[in-house]
This record gives structure tokens, C-alpha cells and sequence, in this order.
């Protein structure tokens, strides 16, 4: 790992792209956990059944860094989803940049080498910074963890459908995504 050194977010958006991902978190570039079979997989299915619910209501994208304040300095997040309306951002939006609009939902998946702990801190800060939902997914419990901006947090494991009026029409449940992932 290079260590880049103390960061403003201009020249942290300014690095080039590589092989490796970063998040700007406290001035500094952190690399990204490296994904495995069951983070990469899920990612897809995840996006694609996202996709099919949202067209025309806005895009879902995987690795896109956002653009937030965490405990009053410049955040770039890189959730492994993103989701976000053409509300918060519109559709004609076509720029090759981190999301400048506060998205609704965004989706970690948790590598073996993580905590739910550490998640759960990082979905307080997402939630704090005005994203609406975080989706936690655990793949070694087959779970997913949905935590809310007043504090409280519902685990939801094989048929019990995730609904949210925040995303009307949007109705998944943990084995259907573990199924369409072909971890099941």
C-alpha cells in the first residue's frame, strides 16, 4: 500500500484511476477492501434487481464515490451500491465525477475481514450526513441489516420482504438477492 499522505478532497478527486479503490475519509486516501466471490456476486444481483425496480425513477451504481461531510470534514464514501432519484439528481445529470446529491439508499457488503460493527458505525455516519437508508449485507448469515436516520436498525433473513415507502413498489427479500447472487 503507497501511502499518499494528507489529502484536500480537490486532489483526492484529482488522483487517477487504478487497480485499487479509495475512499477519502479524515484527509486521507483508504483503500478499499479487495472483493471476493460472494461481495462481487451479490453486488451484481443486488444492482440488477435495483435496476429493474428504479428505471426511470433514478440509477443504482456500484463503486460510486459520493460527495459528504463526516463530523464536519469533506467524506468520499465509495459504497459498493448506490442508489439515487432523478428527484436528487436528475436524469439529464451526465458528468464523469463522484455524486454531488445526497443519494437515498446505499449498500455495503460486508468481507470477511469486517465487522458488523464497524458497519454499523459507518451507516451512523451515512445516515448523519442525510443518506436516507443503509443496507448491510452479511453474506457468511445470509442477512441484511437496514438502518434508519431516527436510529433503529431491522435485520431481515430469508422470505421476510424488505418494503420501505421510500421506495414504493420495491419489494426484495434476503433469499431472493442470496438466490439471484446463485449463493443459494
Amino acid at each position: 500500500m503507497v501511502n499518499i499522505g494528507q489529502l484536500t478532497l480537490k486532489e483526492f478527486l484529482s488522483l487517477p484511476e487504478g487497480d485499487v479503490y479509495y475512499e477519502f475519509v479524515d484527509g486521507q486516501a483508504v483503500p478499499k477492501v479487495s472483493p471476493k466471490y460472494f461481495h462481487s456476486t451479490l453486488q451484481i444481483a443486488l444492482g440488477l434487481l435495483i435496476r429493474a425496480w428504479c428505471k426511470d425513477k433514478g440509477r443504482v451504481l456500484p463503486e460510486w464515490a459520493i460527495l459528504l461531510k463526516r463530523q464536519g470534514k469533506d467524506w468520499a464514501p465509495l459504497p459498493d451500491l448506490t442508489y439515487i432519484s432523478y428527484e436528487r439528481l436528475p436524469k439529464s445529470w451526465k458528468r464523469n465525477e463522484a455524486c454531488p446529491a445526497i443519494p437515498e439508499l446505499v449498500i455495503e457488503i460486508i468481507s470477511p475481514d469486517q465487522t458488523i460493527k464497524q458497519f454499523a458505525e459507518k451507516a451512523k455516519d451515512y445516515l448523519t450526513a442525510g443518506v436516507s437508508r443503509v443496507w448491510v449485507i452479511n453474506p457468511e448469515v445470509m442477512s441484511i441489516r437496514v438502518f434508519l436516520p431516527d436510529g433503529s436498525d431491522r435485520v431481515y433473513t430469508d422470505n421476510t420482504p424488505i418494503v420501505d415507502t421510500l421506495f414504493p413498489g420495491l419489494e426484495l427479500t434476503t433469499r431472493q438477492i442470496f438466490e439471484e447472487a446463485e449463493l443459494l
